[in-house]
């Protein structure tokens, strides 16, 4: 890994520092390049020198030839502070992006422009809304500040007139970049000034501005740009990544767009089938997706199909050149992938491995002519509109939490006094549990009103009565007349904590057959009335011991990954088939639960928050884990020893745990303190949870609160004598607040802390078992199938 400085007209090439390993970057060159790096050094690896090793790409060469490149690659960091409203956004050493984009293009203003529009954060163009109102000053200001949205505020500052010389003295972006960004807005200008002609509308297909931007620009509708560049013949071609810039004939379809005069692809026709990628990692749609997207395409190819895939994401499996039959580099949008659809004209498409991102594509595909394979487009806003939603429900007779739609704040306010509090908000159509939140009061809703969503008729948002109880998730596979149902998992935490933050655990271990019964004749009536072909997940809340619907979502959810695994099922190549035409009793599956394997599985989340500042790590309806792992045994408390401990969260026997909470967790608290004192811990409180503990019998030692003096939650935690924090939100998430910098503290001292009661008593139980005879066994996955 190398630094460069650029001093004058001198270039200093200064050694940062040395990997003998692949690192983060390896698959971004990789990608970038068409070179397999982990592959070749492998070989190395097994005694072969880079002359014997041929270049799989081209399959003429070998990997001694270095790759030469006839176009740009940009990678943009996909951060995730749309989660973290209050985290520090300044960009250091410290990585902080959850995921990356990759974009490849003839020129760098056509790579950057597909970059940004690939990253899903709900803008397509080098333009942020919110600076389009800010002054002269405010901008210039603005530049100052090395954040996620610098590169946006420099074309901003372009657009108002600030020279490129001023906006590399505050930046210190290099000139060139800064030129090449105002080619961009150069563009947008004579847009602005000329209008549709030949000249501006080959110039920003040639930039790879979209249709609708540039149709903004010129005054005109994107409807008018597609007719104007199809009377002119203005179309993308596509090029072949090939690692020899053209030398050599490519042996392997991977490839990008570009506005240029040769076409180089070839197509796989009639019987070919696309797969709509995930783009990049981010919370709440992670590398769960890429798996589903990665082993649908194998099944297409086991089934005699030819599979394209459309990804933009260089950190996958999905966009290794091998793993499908044709693979392109481009985003995610309505016009990148009708351009591929256009050229490839493949049997149909298929959406339901993509996450939110390829949902969202699958109306629009349809309106285009496009065929969507599997659950209709009708099924699958049936699911996703709130109203039709709740009108199949009621048609059904099952029950979900009482809840409204609201168009308005006024109307959101009004609505709350009719459920009663306390109440789940969140904005329609979302993934992620993005902008969700539980209040308690007024207050709190016209707070979430104000600064998380502006309701409006385009943009409702969802107020549902929040029920204490256990979740309970189901993935199943339909094909329109049967239903399989390969297992079913139970959250740790109760109703409230987002599924992707939870612990999950199948099979069930604390739920009634009753229930159980409940949940498959749900799940088979629900994925039938919405005629499901493919996957279904569906979660659930069961609360004083009835049965609720919460969501469902008509497509592959996180958890695939993780029941396909303990269940031994391959439910991604089953609904594959069943979008092919297949029915589930050809292959050998009946409507029905699939009976339990003997052995326990865990999911627990794994979280980022120490790298990013002032980020709020307490747990609630959405969703802020970066990760999870999995832990399996023969008994539940094997299990989830073993996914603990895989999240790092690891506390020596005979340690110290710091007990703060809630007044309404303290009954609750005091049995987990009593429990967690009998193993032999030691436990501290602050004063008002120390004398709650102490009324109730149990011997704890009182240290001051953080803002104190003496001896405080602060020295304790800084001085290394605390092992485990126990906190629970008391009232809001502002840094200014004792049990925010507490929660904070933790996490940059490295101190697991535990913000929900049921995580903690669960730990609880795994320290209750821990060194037991027998209690930790090792086996491979497969072992775990022979004893099923």
């Amino acid at each position: 890994m190398y630094s460069m400085h650029w001093i004058l007209i001198r270039t200093i090439i200064m050694l940062s520092q040395v990997n003998p390993r692949v690192s983060r970057s390896s698959a971004l060159a990789s990608k970038a390049t068409g070179y397999p790096i982990a592959k070749v050094a492998a070989k190395v690896a097994t005694g072969l020198t880079l002359d014997q090793i041929p270049n799989a790409v081209t399959g003429k060469t070998t990997a001694c030839f270095e790759p030469t490149l006839d176009y740009v690659v940009v990678k943009f960091p996909r951060w995730p502070f749309e989660k973290f409203a209050l985290a520090d956004r300044i960009l250091g050493t410290q990585m902080k992006a959850t995921g990356e984009v990759m974009a490849l293009d003839r020129t760098f203003e056509g790579a950057l422009l597909k970059a940004v529009r690939s990253l899903e954060i709900g803008v397509n163009y080098l333009s942020l809304k919110k600076l389009e109102s800010r002054s002269l000053v405010d901008i210039a200001e603005a530049l100052k500040k090395a954040d996620d949205e610098r590169i946006f505020v420099v074309a901003q500052a372009l657009r108002l007139g600030i020279s490129a010389e001023k906006i590399h003295y505050i930046t210190g972006y290099d000139m060139w970049f800064i030129h090449k960004l105002k080619n961009i807005v150069d563009l947008e200008h004579q847009l602005q000034l000329k209008g549709l002609t030949e000249e501006n509308i080959k110039l920003a297909k040639r930039y790879s501005m979209p249709d609708a931007v540039a149709a903004q620009f010129a005054n005109v509708t994107e409807d008018e740009i597609r007719a104007f560049r199809d009377a002119m013949g203005i179309y993308p071609t596509f090029k072949m990544v090939d690692t020899c810039a053209a030398e050599f004939e490519a042996a392997t379809p991977y490839y990008y767009s570009c506005y240029a005069e040769e076409d180089e692809v070839k197509t796989l026709g009639k019987k070919s089938v696309v797969v709509i990628g995930s783009g990049p990692i981010r919370i709440g749609q992670g590398i769960e997706f890429d798996y589903c997207s990665v082993h649908s395409a194998w099944a297409l190819r086991k089934a005699g199909m030819n599979s394209i895939i459309i990804n933009n994401n260089p950190e996958t499996v999905s966009t290794d050149f091998d793993t499908s039959d044709s693979l392109y580099f481009e985003p995610l949008t309505v016009e990148d992938v009708m351009a591929v659809i256009e050229k490839e004209k493949p049997v149909g498409v298929i959406c339901q491995f993509g996450g939110q991102t390829a949902i969202n594509l699958a109306a629009p595909l349809a309106k285009r002519g496009v065929k969507v394979l599997g659950t209709s487009v009708n099924g699958m806003d049936m699911a996703e509109d709130r109203e039709r939603f709740d009108e199949l429900l009621a048609s059904l007779d099952i029950p979900r939490p009482a809840g409204c739609i609201a168009t308005s704040d006024e109307e959101a306010m009004a609505v709350s006094k009719k459920l009663a509090f306390p109440l789940i908000v969140r904005p329609s159509y979302v993934l992620g549990g993005r902008a969700m939140e539980i209040v308690y009061n007024e207050k709190e809703l016209e707070r979430y009103l104000k600064e998380a969503v502006i309701a409006s008729p385009d943009h409702p948002i969802l107020i549902d009565r929040y029920m204490v109880g256990r979740e309970v998730e189901v993935d199943a596979i339909a094909d329109g007349i049967d239903v399989f149902i390969p297992g079913i998992m139970e959250q740790i935490e109760r109703a409230g904590v987002h599924s992707g933050d939870s612990i999950a655990v199948y099979p069930p271990q604390h739920l009634s057959q009753h229930i159980m019964d409940q949940i498959v004749d749900y799940t088979i009536r629900i994925s039938l009335a919405l005629q499901v072909k493919g996957s279904v997940n569906i979660q659930f809340v069961v609360s004083n011991n009835e049965l609720y619907i919460i969501e469902v979502n008509p497509r592959s959810s996180r958890t695939v990954p993780f029941l396909s695994k303990v269940t031994h099922v391959p439910m991604v190549e089953l609904a594959t088939r069943v979008t092919l035409g297949e029915c589930l009793k050809d292959m050998g599956f009946t409507t029905g639960l699939m009976p339990n394997k003997k052995h326990v599985a865990a999911k627990a989340p794994v979280f980022s928050f120490s790298k990013i500042g002032l980020a709020e790590i307490a747990l609630g309806p959405e969703m802020k884990s970066t990760g999870e792992v999995m832990g399996i045994g023969k008994t539940y408390s094997e299990a989830l020893y073993k996914a603990v401990n895989g999240a790092n969260m690891r506390i020596p026997a005979g340690g110290t745990i710091l007990m703060t909470v809630a007044d309404r967790d303290k009954e609750e608290s005091a049995v987990l303190a009593k429990g967690f004192m009998d193993l032999g811990y030691h436990i501290m409180a602050t004063e008002g949870t120390g004398k709650f503990f102490q009324e109730k019998g149990i011997n704890v030692e009182i240290v001051n609160k953080l803002h104190e003096q003496g001896k405080n939650c602060a020295t304790v935690i800084r001085g290394g004598k605390v092992d485990l924090v126990v906190n629970t939100l008391t009232a809001g998430k502002r840094p200014e607040r004792d049990g925010f910098n507490l929660r904070r503290m933790a996490v940059e001292l490295a101190v697991p802390c535990l913000t929900s009661l049921d995580t903690a008593r669960e730990v609880l139980r795994v320290f209750a078992n821990r060194g037991k005879e027998g209690y930790h066994h090792v086996a491979a996955l497969q072992d775990y199938d022979m004893e099923a």
